[in-house]
């Protein structure tokens, strides 16, 4: 089993080098038999110790990655709370082996090291991580919705201090490698394998001794203990932001942090094990496991992909429409290699997109995700104009500019005047159905929605838009773009709204009838934070734009024609827009205020034409009302083919407009939720409240489809 997974190799100075190398897969990872490979290493590690004849270990990968994550598979399966309590033990004991007071272990990362692989390098006495721009390490448990169960948690608490592990552990982030040496959590760079060896085996030659600072009896936590009022004060304020949405993990791991500070390393070590053990266990883990690794790799494998075309690598970008959101999208195709040309109706026009990416890559180099020389190569890679004719060499052109068609359709007709036949073009609209749009093109089989999300460079979702005369090939082509520049994409059908857009807007729109219904609006928008939302329902209508919300129940209206029900919240928008001329963040005037920068209030005269009229409220009901509503749609949209997957509708859901995470999406919501207790509530709200909450009878064969 060693021989299958681990390399042994010593030399002349008594220095050991451990190659991990998984036999029959892609990458190293950590389970069962990893765990059981590694002990008869570590007993024979300690016997050379005993005779002298070590001198320090080197631990790296023979795969692209050094070590990734643990096994996921095995986590959203685990029931059994001690069982788990077990292997989480197990895996520290092993990681506490390798770290004991003796011998100095240098952990060579030459790959990706997340997760439970970066367990294995924290718990080396050094770290030399190589400086390649695509390696990344980190904790990203939190992502779905656990805390590190091999020490991680107590590891940095005691290298880096309290509200540093916090901070890093919490972020979820995938550090580049600069990042992480400016973070701390590495030690050096290397700059190809050969040196990192060479530094690995240079410390060990110097570093006689390792010893971790918890196993040092004069060493003391970064900042102070619990025990501390500056550390708990802190402590009691991240406590106090935590209260105001769902988040166990982070919860759990602020506890494991408090606790964890007061007592010795290997009984802190317990406590995380105790609390993982409880959220892997959980509801919120199991769903977020679902929607962000199978669901993910669901969609990512190619699920609905159409098939039989060969995969599109696109080397240059068109970008008609330099603002923030051509200026993003055109952003996100320099970090991937991409070359753009960005235009606007005139040179310094589009130049102001170019500072827009200066500007953001800039933030980037000084958060470290980027090398100073990686950011003047990308800013190499755009050009501007204001000619189409500079699109000739492009193999997509995307258009982002005003939602208007008849200015969509003539930057259309004048792009591809100059476009070859094999390129194709893409269309960023909210709204606007995409047949109608190409019905102006020369060649609607290449024309594809293409729906990008504020802000492009960062939403990892695109909604890919399928016209009446889009080619398989185009859809398949805007796939392979989409994951070129590392988003998600989800294959929707040309109809109003789309997919993510007409589900979100039942979510405003249930929040402003609570509004007519009389319940106070600050009660409204922080029950829907609390429900997981990442806003309230009347922040975001803002946000969107209360014309778009009534434009979308507009196009609803048109389609279902004599079956459409007025929605209730149509009366206030239609006060709003009209009567009181407040459209939203856009006219800095809707349901908020808007002072000076970003700060915003609720408006003050929302009471003098929405009185309060409630006395008490039922804060699980009206929480339920506004995800129900959501689900409710999002079902709709499946037994009407708007979207044809759950993966497709879960992670569109969670991306696209922030449904809660710890849900695992609109349709595991209602696995989560249970199916006959979901159709009971449906009843009883749609008595209540109207025929909005009526529930397709398509969901029992789409939950049907999930227990397969």
């Amino acid at each position: 089993m060693t021989k299958q997974m681990i390399n042994y190799s010593k030399d002349t100075d008594n220095i050991v080098t451990l190659t991990l190398d998984m036999k029959g897969r892609a990458a190293n990872v950590i389970n069962y038999e990893f765990g059981e490979a590694f002990l008869p290493v570590i007993e024979h590690l300690k016997k050379e110790k005993a005779r002298r004849a070590l001198r320090g270990v080197i631990l790296t990968s023979a795969k692209k990655s050094f070590l990734e994550g643990g096994d996921l598979e095995y986590l959203y399966r685990a029931t059994d709370t001690e069982q788990i309590f077990r292997f989480a033990e197990k895996l520290k004991v092993f990681l506490r082996d390798l770290e004991r007071p003796g011998v100095p272990v240098v952990a060579a990362i030459n790959g990706a090291a997340l997760g439970t692989g970066f367990e294995l390098a924290l718990a080396c006495h050094h770290r030399i991580l190589l400086d390649d721009p695509t390696n990344r390490i980190g904790n990203p448990e939190i992502n779905l919705g656990l805390i590190p169960g091999g020490g991680a948690t107590i590891r940095l608490m005691w290298l880096l201090g309290i509200e540093r592990a916090y901070e890093i552990l919490t972020s979820g982030k995938h550090y580049p490698p600069h990042e992480a040496l400016q973070a701390g959590i590495i030690d050096e760079l290397a700059h190809s394998k050969k040196e990192m060896m060479e530094k690995a085996k240079t410390w060990l030659m110097s570093t006689p001794e390792g010893r971790r600072p918890w196993d040092r009896s004069e060493a003391a936590i970064p900042g102070g203990t619990a025990y501390d009022p500056k550390t708990g004060a802190l402590i009691h304020r991240l406590a106090t932001g935590l209260s105001r949405h769902y988040a166990p993990a982070k919860e759990a791991l602020l506890r494991v942090l408090e606790d964890g500070s007061k007592v010795d390393f290997d009984t802190a070590c317990r406590i995380e094990s105790r609390q993982f053990s409880a959220l892997v266990k959980s509801k919120s883990s199991k769903n977020m496991i679902k929607a962000f690794w199978f669901d993910y790799h669901a969609i990512k494998g190619g699920e609905k992909r159409p098939k039989g075309f060969g995969r599109f690598r696109p080397k240059q970008i068109g970008v008609i429409g330099a603002g923030m959101m051509g200026s993003g999208i055109a952003l996100a195709c320099l970090r991937n290699k991409m070359q753009v040309v960005l235009k606007d109706v005139s040179k310094p026009i589009a130049e102001r997109g170019r500072e827009y990416v200066k500007t953001r890559v800039g933030e980037l180099v000084r958060s470290g995700e980027l090398l100073r020389e990686e950011a003047a190569d990308m800013l190499k890679r755009i050009k501007t104009t204001d000619t189409s004719a500079d699109f000739a060499s492009c193999d997509l052109v995307i258009e982002a500019v005003f939602e208007n068609r008849m200015v969509k359709q003539k930057v259309t007709r004048e792009a591809e005047e100059f476009m070859d036949e094999y390129s194709i073009f893409g269309t960023n609209t909210i709204s606007i159905p995409i047949t109608k749009l190409a019905e102006t093109s020369s060649r609607p089989d290449n024309y594809v929605g293409l729906h990008f999300f504020h802000p492009a460079d960062e939403v990892p979702l695109v909604e890919i838009v399928r016209g009446d005369k889009t080619s398989e090939e185009t859809i398949a082509r805007a796939f392979d773009f989409s994951l070129a520049i590392w988003k998600t994409p989800i294959i929707v059908k040309d109809d109003w709204g789309f997919y993510a857009a007409r589900v979100q807007n039942t979510y405003l729109l249930e929040g402003i009838t609570l509004l007519q219904e009389g319940y106070l609006p600050a009660l409204i928008e922080n029950l829907g934070s609390q429900a997981g939302m990442p806003k309230g329902a009347l922040a975001m209508a803002d946000d969107l734009g209360l014309d778009f919300a009534l434009k979308y129940e507009h196009q609803a209206a048109a389609h279902y024609g004599a079956q459409y029900l007025q929605h209730p919240a149509v009366d206030v928008l239609n006060t709003m827009i009209g009567e009181l001329q407040r459209t939203g963040r856009n006219k800095r005037a809707g349901f908020y205020e808007y002072e000076e920068g970003e700060e915003r209030r609720l408006w003050t005269g929302l009471k003098d034409h929405f009185p309060v009229t409630q006395s008490g409220f039922n804060a699980e009901e009206i929480q339920e009302r506004l995800l129900f509503v959501q689900v409710i749609e999002a079902v709709w949209c499946m037994q009407e083919g708007v979207i044809q997957s759950i993966p497709e509708a879960n992670l569109g859901s969670i991306y696209g407009w922030g449904f809660p995470a710890s849900k695992g999406g609109v349709i595991q919501y209602v696995v989560d939720y249970g199916l006959e207790a979901f159709l009971d509530r449906c009843r009883y709200f749609e008595e209540a409240y109207g025929p909005r909450f009526r529930a397709p009878k398509f969901i029992r064969k789409v939950i049907g489809l999930k227990s397969n």
